[in-house]
């Protein structure tokens, strides 16, 4: 049977900032190990070289991996470690660039290139070497938002690639909101709500309250305003009853409440949500004030609001959060 290969089509996918990060590993020995770290290898300095080769494979990752695209990078970086415990040379590459595709296969290349050039340098020295633990670290951009390896990733390195990200919420105290009749009557998982625990609780917030309440008018506007005006929280965020069927009254229980509205945020979801889908323009998502709380209303998919929180975060919640509370401003 023939075997056809495809390039996959990216044409309708939205240009978004792509990062990926990886990392592997050259085992050299003793010997090889002390030249290379005292940069006395007779062909050179391996690390250097091998920082010059890691960018140069990582822009030409396309060339050597036939179904891969072409990408315009806006940067790469290689970042070496010497590990004197094992004798081994430990290669990072970050890539990033903004494109219809993300840039995993340009930050392993880069980090391939990079190890091959420290074999290449020091294989005069020493002929068993040995290159392994090559893996991705971490990549955000597109719509499956941000991928951390299970085994995790230095802290040095997740701070210089998501700098902004790390405790952006720390302190904040913060209430999440399903709106959902058959969700409330156990019919389905609240997948929705734990998507925003989950992201939130990663960027320092404390979660105060979870709740799932029916798609009724009265229930919504009595479980915001109680929490607002005993618990006190800096954001409430609902989830659900954003859309147009007839059980979808999210909005019209809350906007009453609001001391002022904030349009801008659900005139943002809307754009940013339709890079991904059409459909975004049917939310009727709100945001406003009530006393010294923000309220914030996403869509009831688990995917819109992944989405409609990478739209928000890093900088947009922790501002407004910051300017209602009349805390100062550092720039």
């Amino acid at each position: 049977m023939q075997t056809t290969f495809k390039m996959i089509d990216v044409g309708a996918k939205p240009i978004t900032r792509r990062l990926a990060a990886a990392s592997g590993e050259i085992i050299v020995g003793a010997k090889a190990f002390e030249l290379i770290k005292s940069r006395q290898l007779p062909k050179g300095d391996a690390l250097l070289l091998a920082e010059i080769a890691g960018i140069q494979g990582a822009k030409k990752a396309y060339e050597m991996m036939p179904l891969c695209h072409p990408m315009a990078l806006d940067a790469v970086k290689i970042i070496t470690e010497l590990d004197e415990v094992n004798f081994a040379a430990r290669v990072f590459c970050v890539a990033s660039t903004h494109a219809k595709t993300g840039v995993e296969m340009e930050a392993l290349a880069g980090v391939n290139s990079a190890l091959l050039t420290i074999w290449d340098l020091t294989k005069m020295v020493e002929p068993n070497l040995e290159i392994g633990a090559v893996k991705l670290l971490v990549k955000f951009g597109g719509k499956s938002g941000t991928w951390l390896n299970p085994d995790g990733a230095p802290d040095w390195l997740l701070e210089a690639v998501m700098p902004k990200t790390k405790s952006v919420l720390a302190g904040r105290k913060i209430a999440v909101l399903t709106m959902s009749d058959r969700a409330h009557i156990g019919e389905y998982e609240d997948k929705s709500g734990k998507v925003i625990i989950e992201t939130l609780e990663k960027i320092g917030a404390e979660i105060i309250d979870y709740r799932i309440i029916p798609d009724e008018s009265a229930d919504i506007s009595a479980a915001v305003s109680q929490i607002c005006e005993i618990q006190k929280p800096h954001l409430v965020i609902c989830t659900g009853g954003t859309g147009v069927a007839k059980r979808d009254v999210t909005p019209e229980a809350l906007m009453p409440l609001f001391d002022k509205t904030i349009n801008g945020v659900g005139e943002l979801l809307r754009v940013d949500g339709a890079k991904f889908t059409p459909l975004s323009w049917s939310s009727r998502s709100v945001a406003g004030v009530i006393g010294d709380v923000l309220i914030v209303t996403l869509p009831g998919s688990p995917r819109a609001v992944a989405e409609g929180l990478s739209a928000l975060l890093p900088d947009l919640l922790p501002h407004l959060i910051r300017i209602i509370n009349g805390e100062k401003i550092t720039p």
